[in-house]
């Protein structure tokens, strides 16, 4: 898997841990005793039982994935880049906001 790849994986789930939101990561699997499935050694159940009746979004993603990200071109400054955001207009305006 390409690297710009799983760096934006990682940012997607640092951007749902911000706000306070739950992720799993591992090996996704169905228990053989239980019958359960599993991502590493979670209960899918027990974890969506945690927000049952609640509005949710559950975002899937395979971290093994090969296919490359499509280039994109930032609409701000013109540069081409992987991800989900210019990491050159990110790291000015980190830099404007003075963190």
């Amino acid at each position: 898997m390409p690297a710009y790849r799983k760096a934006s994986i990682r940012e997607l789930t640092q951007a749902a841990a911000n706000i306070d939101g739950r992720f799993a990561q591992g090996v996704l699997h169905q228990d053989p005793e239980k019958g359960v499935w599993m991502i590493g050694s979670i209960a899918l159940d027990d974890w969506l039982t945690l927000h049952k009746g609640e509005e949710v979004t559950l975002i899937m993603i395979a971290m093994d994935d090969d296919r490359p990200l499509d280039k994109r071109t930032c609409r701000t400054c013109g540069r081409d880049y992987y991800g989900m955001e210019c990491p050159h207009c990110r790291e000015v305006r980190y830099r404007l906001r003075g963190q």
